[in-house]
């Protein structure tokens, strides 16, 4: 892997926030210079770790930051993955605090600067995610949640979750973006890796993120080993962030479907086959593949209900 720097080196603003943005690009487009341009002048570095784009994200992004000084563009040379590249930018990262940032992220001007605000608090807490929100202003999913046990996750696959409201101690949704928001920043058990601000030394104490992901689950991966070594992770309310998820994904459906189920099996057999009958295990495995196969199929009969469409146009 190559790394470029843009621009001479220079004397780092003291105001800026002491944070390395780490943003892993595969054909973000258009919007990954938006995205840098929204943390840019507010923190010490920012690193891209691109995974072999072939579209005009990258030239896009160096026209527009022609001579900027505290860019790194690190090219891995071929697509290794969102966890690898998340390791790839934290190796080269030298700030106290990494905030991991989806390319289609577009934070408020004070959002990074009030969770970092949060992480400071208290030494404990390892990690703060923000407010993620859709482009129509609703509160997206995944922006806090808990982590989803084997009960937790066949509660929302089988639709009990709709029995929340009146038996929550057993249908637990976890799935939090439909409770109330809260006012403060509150501790829960996972945030999503589209935005996650980390502190140095909880990483270090933990472990860096798990590369036998390839893509979705990693950052619950990364959730449960901070949680089990201690460390808080906060949501922080009052730092709002646009999400247009699923910019880097939405033209390879089948692709990020096949990986999103075999990362499901990992982070179960990782963390819960031993604490679950083994029969239970077999009955998750085999509902995370029907799941596959149903998503595979939708996807294919919407592709050829397409094709059908434009012919007969």
């Amino acid at each position: 892997m190559t790394a470029k720097q843009f621009g001479p080196n220079s004397h780092v603003n003291t105001e800026r926030l002491p944070v390395s943005v780490v943003i892993v690009n595969h054909n973000a487009g258009a919007i990954l210079a938006d995205c840098v341009a929204r943390v840019y002048d507010t923190v010490k570095e920012v690193i891209i770790a691109d995974n072999a784009s072939t579209d005009s994200s990258l030239s896009g992004l160096t026209t527009r930051f022609p001579v900027e000084s505290r860019m790194k563009l690190i090219a891995t040379g071929s697509n290794l993955g969102f966890a690898a590249g998340c390791n790839i930018g934290l190796a080269a990262s030298t700030a106290p605090y990494i905030l991991f940032l989806n390319p289609d992220c577009l934070p408020e001007k004070q959002s990074l600067r009030r969770m970092v605000q949060v992480l400071e608090r208290d030494p404990q807490i390892g990690m703060t995610g923000g407010y993620l929100i859709n482009p129509d202003g609703t509160e997206q999913g995944g922006g806090r949640r808990a982590i989803p046990t084997p009960w937790r996750a066949f509660v929302r696959a089988s639709g009990l979750y709709r029995l929340n409201k009146y038996w929550p101690q057993f249908f637990f949704d976890f799935h939090l973006h439909r409770q109330p928001l809260p006012r403060t920043p509150v501790e829960v058990e996972a945030i999503s890796g589209a935005l996650m601000l980390i502190r140095r030394t909880a990483i270090d104490n933990v472990g860096s993120w798990d590369e036998g992901y390839f893509l979705h689950c990693e950052d619950l991966d990364l959730c449960m080993r901070f949680r089990q070594q201690g460390w808080k992770i906060f949501f922080v309310p009052d730092a709002p962030v646009i999400h247009h998820q699923g910019t880097c994904s939405r033209a390879r459906p089948f692709f990020v479907a096949w990986h999103k189920h075999k990362g499901m099996l990992r982070f179960y057999r990782k963390f819960f086959r031993n604490n679950y009958p083994v029969l239970l295990s077999g009955v998750i495995a085999c509902g995370i593949w029907l799941r596959l196969s149903l998503t595979l199929l939708f996807y294919s009969t919407r592709h050829l209900y397409k094709l059908l469409k434009f012919k007969n146009g």
